[in-house]
């Protein structure tokens, strides 16, 4: 029995990505502060699916961040209530979705725990 669960688990959140992928295009298309401070160190994305604050980040810098993070929980609260997942799990999925797709140079928090460069 918990292995069908598992399996139709894994099957919906797959399904689930799938249905995320118009999600995440607009989490791409980031504000042009925000995109200066990535490419200054200051913000980097998180495998969690938000944006995170690395150091050095201004107020104008921390409010977008702030605002970016809550766009973005609210399209994947309302992804997870249409396809009945939890909602960690769809910002997960879309996190791993921005972190790989990261240019050169970028940081991102991955699943060590820490800030890294993308090589």
């Amino acid at each position: 029995m918990m292995k069908w669960f598992k399996t139709a688990f894994a099957a919906v959140i797959a399904g689930a990505a799938l249905l995320m992928s118009p999600f995440v295009a607009p989490a791409m298309a980031l504000d042009p502060i925000i995109e200066r401070a990535m490419d200054q160190g200051v913000v980097g994305e998180r495998i969690d699916g938000y944006l995170g604050i690395i150091s050095g980040a201004d107020a104008a810098v921390s409010r977008k961040v702030d605002e970016i993070n809550a766009g973005r929980r609210a399209a994947y609260a309302n992804m997870a209530s249409r396809e009945g997942v939890n909602l960690t799990d769809v910002a997960r999925l879309t996190g791993e979705r921005l972190v790989a797709a990261q240019p050169s140079g970028h940081y991102v928090y991955d699943d060590t725990g820490r800030w890294v460069i993308v090589p």
